[in-house]
């Protein structure tokens, strides 16, 4: 068995290209990055670290490189052969990873398998956006595109700080990691993976990922970062940002018991087992990785405006996730090409156009007049 995974950075080697590998799959590498490749193509295995309740330290081998910058023809023969495509590139990314994949699907032999696709990525239905992207280069002359693949969606979640130098290709990840995927594309024919969940209903498992992990997460970045700290762990262990980030928490927990009908005690017991993550002093993540592209995270349907948005629509008013949302506006790392597009938006447009530009809100939806207020109180600042 083969799988083509897009994106050899870190969560691809040490997260989806780690269950693959003990899936039984010799893993073919795609990345951009000359360095990496070469490194990759180099090496006869890399090894994944473990760290927190339980380490474990486990090597990767059986797997191939390709550049798919400069070995284009290469990458779709990979592709025409292969058994799954995966990608971790981020979501922006997909629509370029898309035409070298739908080259690919032309490729293959008529009485091959349907390609498995997967997009793993911090997006909802990211799957449903590379498919998309494929369909936009998909040339018709070579037959359906549902006979060659079967796109199904995914949920991922799993904490790959930044790494310490020198460390190669190894990686070092959090011991927790949950791989979801909706089993309903494939029919009788789910593919095998020892380490992902398989579910029929895949929604409430990536909102309830997105509004509890990653809403946490950048919630305790911007707060850590507004304290003056540096790392995650720092942040948590402050009082104050501890009780906000669980004040976020408590209110997104209550929206997705409402939601998606999640057991209540369940739901506080997954809360915990997060905020647990968060305090994970092995992991050496700073509030500024964490925190980087704010403009995304603010965006509509995304981790802080999505379920504050919900809530309000419900008729509560989010008061947490507004202080988050707050705090979001007030990141202001140099370092972050997003950050900086950020305050400039703020510093030079009115305060109802900065609203609907970063949030993606209408000035009549229920949350847009307390948005608008702490774009207000954020530009005054900046006066």
């Amino acid at each position: 068995m083969k799988a083509v995974h897009f994106g050899a950075g870190n969560i691809g080697r040490g997260f989806v290209g780690l269950l693959l590998h003990q899936a039984g799959y010799e893993v073919v590498f795609a990345d951009v990055a000359d360095a990496l490749i070469n490194d990759l193509a180099g090496a006869d295995s890399y090894r994944v670290h473990e760290v927190g309740d339980q380490p474990a330290v486990h090597s990767v081998d059986n797997f191939r490189a390709v550049n798919s910058n400069t070995e284009e023809s290469r990458l779709i023969e990979e592709i025409s052969t292969a058994d799954i495509v995966t990608t971790a590139v981020g979501p922006h990314i997909l629509k370029f990873v898309a035409p070298v994949i739908a080259r690919g699907l032309a490729a293959r032999a008529a009485a091959s398998a349907p390609l498995q696709v997967m997009a793993c990525e911090n997006a909802i239905n990211a799957t449903d956006i590379l498919r998309e992207a494929i369909e936009g280069s998909w040339d018709s002359g070579t037959g359906q595109l549902a006979d060659r693949a079967v796109f199904a969606n995914t949920a991922v979640d799993r904490i790959v700080p930044n790494q310490e130098p020198g460390q190669g290709l190894d990686v070092t990840v959090e011991t927790f990691y949950e791989w979801v995927i909706d089993r309903t594309p494939f029919g009788d024919s789910a593919p095998v993976i020892p380490g992902a969940l398989f579910v029929d209903k895949l929604g409430p498992y990536i909102e309830r990922k997105l509004f509890t992990v990653n809403t946490g997460h950048a919630t305790t970045a911007y707060f850590g970062y507004q304290a003056g700290l540096e790392k995650i762990s720092d942040a948590m262990a402050d009082p104050q940002v501890a009780a906000d980030v669980r004040a976020v928490l408590d209110e997104t927990k209550q929206l997705l018991v409402a939601k998606h009908g999640f057991d209540a005690g369940e739901q506080e017991a997954y809360v915990q087992k997060i905020l647990g993550r968060f305090t994970n002093p092995h992991l050496p993540d700073t509030v500024n990785r964490v925190g980087r592209a704010p403009l995304r995270k603010l965006s509509r349907h995304e981790r802080f405006i999505g379920p504050a948005a919900e809530l309000a629509e419900r008729g509560t008013t989010p008061e947490a996730l507004l202080r988050a949302i707050s705090s979001a506006l007030r990141f202001d790392d140099p370092a972050d090409a997003e950050a900086v597009e950020l305050q400039q938006m703020l510093k030079s447009s009115e305060a109802t156009e900065a609203t609907e530009r970063i949030t993606g809100l209408t000035s009549e939806h229920p949350l847009f007049s307390d948005v608008r207020k702490l774009v207000e109180e954020r530009q005054t600042a900046l006066v």
